[in-house]
């Protein structure tokens, strides 16, 4: 993908640092490494919070500090080199002791990785800007949310087994880098436009969300069997496909964001992710009633569709007889 041309979005919100640590209040103070990776029941946490807030009240005392003056400012999990994925397949390790001495701080805010992402995000802001406005409407940006781990998201907790997604009540998208990782080596879906593809796809759930077809749909699923709900999250799911697929048609006409090969890595990424696929190297067999997000052929099909489409109609899933 060429990407030089697109300014990076604002709107991404890094995590990693904290890696889903518990902090105490007081602006991004993050426990001692010595405690945070050890296994401390709840009732011990709660002795330590105690002890922490009566020192710093009655001592003026801020332990943290003087646990933390022993860490050189490492973010928590960077002491061994702390990799992160870059689009195509490489990594940028931060490693202590290349330098030349000392501990080195990982840079979280500069790295490849989330610099691949702010662009592909600012890509679709522009784009989806560009519908908007012919619409005679704003386009509102969702933000995006790196995390390692687990973070906190208005729909719940966001794991990372749980792979990227959209939470329709705070417009955001959240996204562990080290989902791409395992694209390329679990699902045989490498490449920067198979990564940009699952970024589009979420966006293309937001647009659904400002366009109210998340809470119709949402509404309508609570009425139904689970047979029938699962139908519907099929349809919803192929749309974002389908809007994924509008993204990146509309990029390359004004930005030419795509090379040789883009489209394809994208199409393998849809088939990759396909329910029946899935469903077939986690248990063996495929039970088509239980698909939520369609078949691989569907989202291969419904992509396709996006890059042929003349408007954002052509992506009415909802309509659509066959899927």
């Amino acid at each position: 993908m060429r990407l030089e041309q697109e300014r990076p979005s604002d709107e991404v919100e890094d995590l990693r640092s904290t890696r889903g640590g518990l902090g105490f209040p007081g602006g991004g103070r993050r426990l001692p490494l010595s405690l945070a990776n050890g296994r401390l029941s709840f009732s011990t946490i709660i002795i330590l919070l105690l002890v922490y807030l009566a020192a710093k009240m009655l001592l003026g005392i801020d332990l943290l500090d003087l646990f933390n003056q022993g860490d050189n400012g490492v973010p928590a999990g960077s002491r061994n080199g702390t990799e992160y994925t870059i689009p195509g397949g490489g990594t940028d390790v931060a490693n202590p002791g290349e330098t030349g001495g000392g501990v080195v701080t990982a840079d979280v805010t500069k790295d490849a990785g989330k610099d691949f992402v702010a662009r592909v995000l600012g890509s679709t802001e522009r784009v989806w800007g560009q519908v908007f406005q012919k619409m005679g409407r704003q386009y509102q940006k969702p933000r995006l949310v790196l995390f390692s781990d687990y973070a906190q998201s208005a729909c719940g907790s966001a794991q990372s087994a749980m792979g990227p997604f959209y939470c329709p009540l705070d417009q955001k998208v959240y996204i562990d880098l080290s989902f791409y990782q395992d694209m390329k080596s679990k699902l045989g879906a490498p490449g920067d436009f198979a990564q940009a593809y699952v970024i589009a796809h979420e966006v293309g759930h937001h647009v659904q969300n400002l366009f109210g077809i998340s809470e119709k749909v949402s509404k309508a699923r609570m009425r139904l069997s689970e047979q029938e709900s699962n139908a519907l999250s099929v349809r919803m799911e192929l749309q974002a496909d389908c809007l994924s697929g509008v993204w990146a048609k509309e990029a390359n006409a004004t930005a030419k964001i795509l090379e040789q090969g883009d489209i394809e890595e994208g199409l393998n990424a849809a088939a990759a992710i396909g329910d029946d696929r899935l469903q077939k190297r986690g248990q063996g067999y495929v039970v088509p009633d239980a698909f939520t997000h369609g078949s691989s052929e569907q989202r291969v099909r419904w992509f396709k569709k996006g890059l042929e489409a003349t408007d954002v109609r052509d992506c009415d899933t909802f309509r659509a007889e066959q899927l």
